[in-house]
């Protein structure tokens, strides 16, 4: 079975068990594939990368949510009112 690796560094499972910290090191901040028998088993980022994927995805789904709105009814008011 043919596998896509989505990471510049890998390293196996049975390394990352060794030595945790290793693995998150060679990255140099970048995602680190887990391999287990030469397949993928998951990626190994570090902190910092991961906040700012949520961050992202945060971003595009406040995007998504304003891109729905823009075409709705608007309502005029006076700042008095509120």
């Amino acid at each position: 079975m043919v596998a896509t690796v989505l990471a510049d560094t890998v390293i196996s499972i049975s390394d990352l068990k060794r030595n945790p910290m290793v693995a998150v090191a060679q990255g140099e901040g970048f995602p680190v594939a887990v391999l287990n028998r030469n397949h993928p088993e998951f990626y190994c980022i570090p902190a910092e990368a991961y906040e700012a994927i949520l961050n992202r995805i945060e971003d595009l789904e406040l995007n998504a949510l304003a891109d729905l709105r823009v075409n709705q009814e608007r309502v005029q008011m006076d700042l008095d009112d509120l």
